[in-house]
């Protein structure tokens, strides 16, 4: 599993899931390079499957530079 740097801080996939979801999640994927820019500040997105509950998975995108996060449900 590879860990990055958001906002200053090292995380590791489950926690930046969690930043991403807002709270615990029961298992996420090696973190990725999203290939976007933040629409925020145009900083580096990157991206992390994980499952919030045992039905679902979740992309999730979250910013290394700024607070913004979103995930790929509809």
């Amino acid at each position: 599993m590879s860990n990055r740097v958001v906002q200053g801080r090292m995380v590791t996939p489950e926690k930046l899931a969690e930043l991403v979801e807002g709270e615990s999640v029961l298992e996420a994927e090696s973190i990725t390079d999203a290939d976007r820019d933040c629409p925020e500040c145009g900083g580096d997105v990157i991206s992390v499957g994980y499952m919030p509950s045992v039905t679902e998975f979740v992309t999730g995108y979250k910013c290394q530079d700024c607070d913004w996060s979103a995930d790929d449900r509809e």
